[in-house]
């Protein structure tokens, strides 16, 4: 299984546009709300989750990737859940794919996990990146990890996201359809 979580203010597009984009691959995506089902984002847009963060179970199905959108203060908010922190100890162990844009890489660099790694981030939150290889880019994938650097690139992260979890032919026939450079 594929989580995307989203928490309040969190950046729409980063969120939304990698969803479409795995959905149309076929992949299976639950989005969990943190804090409830029914989250707005950072502009005012208004998302309902699948489930809320109290109906995750980690232990449920194996987990394939862990999905991190940005966008402030939504970053903060997924930063300090614990069940955010359970998902990412669960995918880390089972060597799921972790995926965060924007500043959501701060979330994977203050608990290690892109140590050793190269990475990107927003501008502003590279000293976030602890361990990391800050390298700047617009997606950067090193070891299970998938980073990108803002809106901006969400397309570009979806279809990197699809690339590693089915295969980059699908993801060239994705760009394809939808007509992307």
């Amino acid at each position: 299984m594929i989580y995307l979580f989203l928490a309040n203010g969190c950046e729409e597009v980063e969120a939304l546009c990698p969803l479409d984009i795995l959905r149309r691959a076929g992949l299976s995506v639950t989005t969990v709300g943190v804090g409830g089902k029914t989250v707005t984002g950072a502009h005012g847009i208004t998302v309902l989750a699948d489930i809320a963060d109290t109906d995750f179970d980690p232990a449920a199905a194996p987990i394939e990737a862990v999905i991190l959108p940005g966008g402030m203060p939504g970053t903060r908010h997924l930063d300090e859940s614990p069940v955010v922190d359970a998902a990412l100890q669960a995918a880390t162990a089972s060597g799921a794919w972790l995926c965060a844009i924007c500043a959501a890489p701060s979330v994977l660099g203050r608990r290690g996990l892109l140590r050793g790694l190269r990475a990107t981030c927003f501008p502003g939150f590279e000293d976030t990146l602890r361990g990391a290889v800050e390298v700047g880019g617009k997606v950067i994938r090193d070891g299970r990890c998938i980073t990108a650097a803002g809106m901006g690139v969400a397309m570009e992260f979806g279809l990197e996201i699809v690339s590693v979890l089915k295969s980059p032919a699908l993801a060239g026939q994705i760009r394809a359809a939808i007509q992307a450079p």
